[in-house]
């Protein structure tokens, strides 16, 4: 196959390549945010439809992109990637669709419930132009909101509501969606354009649409305690059928879900030995908790409020870009701007996102601390910053938006959770293979990570599929998962609620991160086996980020047909 390299002459536009170009494009017109996202001209305020008839009408154009894929020819390899993968996607949005998740889409951490909130994160502040924009938007918060009302309401109908857990954990989200209180009042009353203030006219215009805003969340509030609570599914697992189309979904490929589950068993009993042979590394003859306790006193290690972390997370990032840029990847000049942020969002999160398609927007490492946190170890979080930054998804996403040349669009911003995040565990992995976690301090941070990932494929599935505990009393629920994975990680109780809750929620995502590792290391012995000799690992890493991220299924195909 031929390598999608950066840097090579510029690809005429073919068939295929249109096709996948106008699908992003009509996809943003029907959901505006993602002009935001992407950094895409167009509609910078709107929603997308998120009742019924929006859904239908995103439902009708995959069907009508795909039957022009069908019957189009890839002229070449990059073509026929695109089409391989652009098919197996639309058709997954349809089944999807089918299913009907939209009618029981609610969760704590991604559904509607929060993206309406969550894409303000992203929306330029520097001009009165940009406040404007924001303004806007929360302007167009009611009647997104009233969309998505319309889907919980025609589940309940259809007698397919989300769990009676998931309602709960969202209302306890909302509590700060009190009058004159929360997000959308405290970004206005913070408006400011660089450091000018705005004129009053646009600052009164920011505080009638955030009280707007904020009463549309009120009233999702009440409808959810009111009306849906009442018709909640009291079951939480979702059953082999639908979590299967989850699990395609979120992996880009399809896989033996028992042999996984089996797997993963195998995979967490290593994690539990290596660990305990780092501990013993640490501090001789300790636990993984004596080893943990005996660390987190070393002042050496912590980091002291918010700045500090932030400062750290950028010298660790911009040492990473800089010494592997020289020896393992080739990293381009505008992909070695990577900004590390403290998020305005309290959470607990740690996520990434993407530059814009002109990297006029870099990309973007954020950290969500929870209130009341202000100490950080560094041993815990090195890994982290790999895993979000460099290698981890900062060079997979920014290379993909990078080699524009040779990529169409939608192969710049496509991909799966199992891509994304598999290969973020992969370069923990690769770091430490590269000597980057020679402390065993810093080894036992990776592996607490590692861990849980193998942990919630165990969790995940043995919830959802029905399958017996671990220690053969019955069938998985909420307060065996929350006890079991509480065991295998070192975190506080909320935050392991907080997961386990998700977990519940969004079947098939958490898995996808250890699945997807698994996946991209058989991708790399399938290659080394093929190619023997000729095996190189560097131009193994630059093909697969080359290709741009495709569903893993596609992604085997692709590396294996140029090995």
């Amino acid at each position: 196959m031929t390598d999608q390299t950066a840097g090579a002459p510029s690809r005429p536009q073919t068939d295929i390549d249109r096709i996948a170009e106008e699908y992003v494009h009509r996809t943003a017109a029907l959901n505006p945010e993602l002009n935001v996202y992407l950094g895409l001209e167009g509609d910078k305020a709107g929603f997308g439809d998120y009742s019924p008839a929006g859904r239908a009408e995103a439902a009708s154009l995959a069907k009508d992109v795909q039957a022009q894929l069908q019957a189009a020819q890839p002229v070449d390899d990059i073509d026929w990637v695109t089409k391989t993968d652009l098919l197996r996607e639309l058709q997954l949005d349809i089944d999807v669709e089918a299913s009907g998740w939209g009618d029981r889409d609610l969760n704590n951490l991604a559904s509607p419930a929060t993206g309406i909130r969550d894409i303000f994160d992203l929306m330029p502040t520097a001009s009165e132009d940009d406040w404007a924009q924001i303004a806007q938007r929360m302007r167009n918060v009611p009647t997104a909101i009233d969309g998505y009302v319309a889907s919980l309401r025609n589940g309940i109908a259809n007698g397919n509501t989300p769990a009676g857990r998931q309602i709960e954990n969202v209302l306890d989200q909302y509590t700060e969606y009190e009058a004159g209180e929360g997000f959308f009042r405290d970004l206005a009353a913070a408006a400011k354009a660089g450091d000018a203030d705005l004129p009053e006219s646009l600052r009164g215009d920011l505080a009638e649409a955030a009280r707007a805003a904020t009463e549309a969340h009120a009233g999702l509030a009440r409808f959810l305690r009111e009306e849906l609570a009442a018709s909640a599914n009291p079951v939480d697992a979702v059953g082999r059928e639908f979590y299967s189309l989850m699990s395609r979904r979120f992996l880009g490929a399809e896989v033996d879900l028992d042999e996984t589950y089996a797997w993963g068993i195998e995979e967490l009993e290593r994690m539990r030995d290596e660990q305990e042979a780092i501990a013993r590394e640490i501090k001789p003859g300790a636990t993984v908790q004596e080893a943990i306790a005996f660390l987190d006193q070393d002042e050496s290690r912590k980091l002291h409020g918010t700045d500090a972390l932030k400062a750290w997370m950028q010298r660790t990032s911009d040492q990473a870009i800089e010494e592997l840029g020289r020896t393992h990847f080739d990293i381009a000049e505008p992909i070695k701007a990577l900004e590390c942020m403290i998020a305005p969002t309290q959470t607990g999160g740690i996520y990434y996102t993407g530059p814009a398609d002109d990297f006029s927007r870099p990309g973007r490492m954020w950290w969500s601390v929870p209130k009341g946190v202000t100490e950080f170890d560094t041993w815990r979080e090195l890994t982290t910053v790999y895993h979000e930054g460099v290698p981890g998804h900062h060079l997979q996403i920014a290379q993909a938006t990078y080699n524009r040349e040779q990529l169409n669009l939608w192969r710049r911003v496509a991909g799966t959770s199992g891509h994304a995040e598999g290969w973020a565990l992969y370069a923990e992995r690769l770091m430490e293979s590269l000597g980057y976690l020679d402390d065993p301090a810093d080894r036992l941070g990776m592996l607490d990570g590692q861990r849980m990932r193998a942990a919630r494929v165990v969790l995940d599935i043995g919830v959802h599929l029905g399958k017996p505990r671990l220690d053969g009393t019955g069938e998985w629920d909420f307060d065996y998962a929350f006890d079991f994975l509480r065991s295998n990680v070192n975190m506080n109780e909320p935050f392991v609620r907080f997961e386990v809750n998700r977990y519940f929620g969004w079947p098939g995502q958490a898995p996808s991160y250890k699945i997807g590792q698994r996946i991209f290391e058989q991708i790399r012995d399938e290659a080394k086996e093929a190619e023997g000799d000729a095996f190189d690992l560097k131009r193994f890493h630059m093909r697969v980020l080359n290709i741009g991220g495709v569903g893993l299924d596609t992604l085997r195909q692709a590396v294996l047909r140029g090995a």
